[in-house]
């Protein structure tokens, strides 16, 4: 019989398999954020403030979010973290030169990019292991001696699997080079809160898109954007307006204003200290046993394990594996399982975890990967691509044409391949492995490089 309510359905019977949360959001669907909130779902009105037009509670929550986060100033986003990132991208524009861009941003940097018609300069991570790796400070001076009209520099950190980037090493050559540093925080919100303060902003970065909801007690789609100094503050709400709803969630909003008191006023810094330990003990178990991990300075809340070596490879047995443990994965590549860590993690679920590490067979050998780690030659610009006209055809027929849209697996979110790029052999084996079978290329250009 067909179900009258399918998603909701599907949700109720989800939570009924009891699993333990290693993935976002970052409350666990725990009891912290209370029944009522729900009942609080009202828009603007004289008493509620605007948030585009902030002058009351909402800029008073807002303000406090800047001292939690030791900015100049702070903005509240019901968006998401894409949001924040439009509005760092709007600020890139308004600098008047060229972006410099790591190619491992999240797609939705990509999208912005066609909408502000950005052409920017392209950076690549050094990967790492199996994992995609951090863009180096040399690589981004390097980038800076060739294309000396760079004004705005934009990297992810922490990637997917926790690389953190040496942020200050980088702000410090923005600078030298009077550009600003603006940083996908995504996945980092809580870097503030670790026994070594590793959040962008206090390290340098200019300005900071941080998904709240990621791994801090907040509604999805709660995010916030960090700004470092008042003259890139001025015009952040605006930049923010340009790409956002006017009905803005109230819920959200709500759940983001009882997520900084928790974190000023209550136990939250004590909370996710604690967890930052037993993230640690539970990564030096997974060492112990020769499972490789990303290598480096990392999210101390993120464990990411490469269970290939183990054995156990493949997307659906990595989850079965961890399903049968009563877990559910943010992520599992084929390779590495990745797992996202809050206070919010019950006893019974790092008890969960632990077992789960500890019955993991033996590593027999360091699996390496075999995807293509080097960037698709550009074409056209991202934007041109974007808006041409386009057709959508099975990915093993699109060797030599000209992606039209950004193709990825979500999560991560990281494109394979974005607008204006050509598909090669390595792209298109690439796609596959991840089950994609179908992709946009601009329509009327000839196959090329056959």
């Amino acid at each position: 019989m067909k179900k009258r309510k399918p998603l909701y359905e599907q949700l109720m019977l989800h939570k009924r398999l009891d699993r333990s949360s290693f993935h976002t959001p970052g409350h666990k669907c725990s009891d912290f954020l209370p029944p009522e909130l729900l009942s609080l779902d009202y828009t603007e009105l004289p008493d509620t403030d605007a948030l585009f037009e902030a002058d009351g509670v909402i800029r008073e929550c807002e303000r406090s979010l800047s001292v939690l986060y030791g900015t100049a100033d702070s903005f509240i986003s019901a968006g998401g973290c894409t949001l924040a990132i439009q509005a760092m991208l709007r600020a890139a524009k308004r600098q008047g030169g060229r972006l410099l861009l790591a190619r491992n941003a999240h797609r939705s940097a990509f999208n912005c990019a066609a909408l502000l018609g950005l052409d920017p300069v392209m950076i690549c991570p050094r990967s790492s292991n199996n994992y995609t790796g951090r863009v180096s400070p040399d690589d981004i001076e390097a980038a800076f001696e060739r294309e000396p009209d760079i004004t705005a520099c934009y990297i992810t950190s922490p990637t997917y699997y926790g690389e953190l980037c040496d942020i200050s090493a980088i702000a410090d050559i923005c600078h030298r080079h009077n550009a600003i540093l603006l940083v996908d925080n995504a996945h980092g919100s809580h870097l503030a809160f670790m026994k070594e303060n590793l959040h962008p902003i206090a390290l340098g970065a200019d300005m900071s898109a941080c998904s709240l909801h990621k791994t801090m007690p907040v509604m999805t789609g709660g995010a916030a954007l960090n700004v470092r100094t008042p003259e890139l503050a001025e015009s952040a709400k605006a930049d923010m307006s340009l790409f956002a709803s006017t009905s803005p969630s109230y819920v959200i909003m709500a759940s983001i204003d009882l997520c900084i008191d928790y974190m000023l006023y209550g136990s939250g810094k004590k909370d996710y200290l604690c967890c930052e330990e037993r993230v640690s003990a539970l990564g030096q178990l997974a060492g112990e046993k020769g499972i490789i991990q990303p290598s480096g300075k990392c999210d101390p809340l993120r464990l990411t394990l490469n269970t290939a070596s183990c054995g156990i490879a493949g997307g659906d047995r990595q989850q079965e594996y961890f399903s049968s443990h009563g877990i559910d994965c943010e992520f599992c590549d084929g390779e590495n399982a990745v797992f996202i860590c809050t206070p919010f993690n019950s006893e019974k679920d790092f008890d969960r975890l632990r077992r789960a590490i500890e019955d993991l067979p033996p590593v027999k050998a360091p699996a390496r990967s075999v995807r293509s780690r080097t960037a698709p030659s550009k074409a056209m610009t991202i934007r041109s691509a974007t808006l041409s006209p386009s057709e959508t055809i099975p990915v093993s027929e699109a060797l030599g044409r000209i992606a039209a849209d950004t193709s990825c697996p979500c999560p991560p979110g990281v494109p394979v391949i974005i607008p204006g790029e050509m598909i090669g052999r390595d792209t298109i084996q690439l796609l596959m492995s991840y089950g994609i079978d179908r992709i946009a290329v601009v329509r009327g250009e000839a196959e090329k490089n056959k």
